[in-house]
C-alpha cells in the first residue's frame, strides 16, 4: 500500500470537504464498501444472537404427544394454562412441545419411515433429557411401557389411585439369541407395573372429542420429576400438595 505524504492527504480531505452529501456518501461506499458491509453483518448477528437470548423462552418442561392430536383450547390447557396455575412465567417460561409424533409396532409402509422418524427424535430427546411427559394412545403407551421408558408411579398419593393404570415391562427377552440359534427356547420376563394415567375420562379431554383412550406417563430418566408431578395434579384436578 502507497503512504501518502502529509501534502497528499491534505489534498484528498480538502477534495473530500468540497463534495455534496450525496458524492460523499458515494465515495464512502466505494472506497469502504467492504469494511461497511462486515459491520453490518456482524451487527445483523449480534441483533440476531441478542434477540434470541432475550425472547428465547425455558422450558419447564418437555412434553410428547404420540398418536394424538388436538386444537388450539387442547394446547392452550396443557401449557399455558398450567404455567398460570402452577405460578411460572409464561412469558418467560414454557411447556415444550413435541407434536405430530407416531410409533406403531405394525407401521405399513406407508407410515413406516415416519414410525420411524418419530422413533429417533423420542431416543434423542431421551437421551438428552429433554423429555419428561408423555401423552399418547394404547398402542404408543404400550410401547413406551414395555421398553422400560415410563416411571413407575406406585410413590403417587391415593388421589390418583382412580386414574392409575397398570401396563408390562420387558425385564429381559432373548429373542435374539433364540433367533441366531444361541438359546434353546424364547423367553421373555416381564412385570405389571402402574405407569402412567389414564385420562380420556378427565373434563379437558373428555369434552375435547379425542377418539379411543388417552395415557399421561412420567419418563423414567427425567431429570425434572417434581415438576412433572405438579403437572399430573394440575392435569387431574388434584390440590398441590403445601
Amino acid at each position: 500500500m502507497v503512504k501518502l505524504s502529509e501534502k497528499e492527504k491534505a489534498a484528498h480531505k480538502a477534495a473530500f470537504q468540497a463534495m455534496s452529501p450525496a458524492e460523499k456518501a458515494e465515495h464512502i461506499f466505494t472506497y469502504h464498501k467492504w469494511t461497511i458491509l462486515l459491520v453490518l453483518l456482524v451487527l445483523l448477528i449480534l441483533g440476531s444472537v441478542l434477540h434470541r437470548q432475550l425472547t428465547q423462552k425455558k422450558p419447564v418442561l418437555y412434553l410428547a404427544v404420540i398418536n394424538t392430536s388436538f386444537g388450539e383450547d387442547v394446547e392452550k390447557s396443557l401449557t399455558e394454562d398450567f404455567l398460570n396455575e402452577a405460578g411460572f412465567d409464561a412469558r418467560r417460561q414454557e411447556v415444550y412441545l413435541y407434536r405430530d409424533l407416531y410409533l406403531s409396532e405394525d407401521a405399513d409402509t406407508l407410515n413406516h419411515e415416519y414410525a420411524y422418524a418419530s422413533k429417533v427424535k423420542l431416543g434423542g430427546a431421551m437421551s438428552a433429557e429433554k423429555l419428561d411427559l408423555v401423552l399418547m394412545n394404547r398402542e404408543a403407551y404400550d410401547i413406551f411401557s414395555q421398553q422400560g421408558y415410563l416411571l413407575d408411579l406406585t410413590s403417587l398419593p391415593n388421589e390418583f389411585s382412580p386414574y392409575l393404570t397398570e401396563n408390562g415391562v420387558i425385564l429381559s427377552d432373548n429373542s435374539v439369541d433364540y433367533l441366531l440359534g444361541n438359546a434353546a427356547q424364547e423367553q421373555v420376563v416381564t412385570e405389571t407395573v402402574p405407569n402412567s394415567l389414564a385420562v380420556s375420562s378427565l373434563p379437558l379431554f373428555r369434552d375435547a372429542g379425542f377418539d379411543g383412550d388417552l395415557y399421561l406417563g412420567v419418563v423414567s430418566n427425567s431429570p425434572r420429576q417434581e415438576a412433572a408431578a405438579e403437572y399430573l395434579r394440575y392435569i387431574t384436578g388434584i390440590s398441590p400438595r403445601h
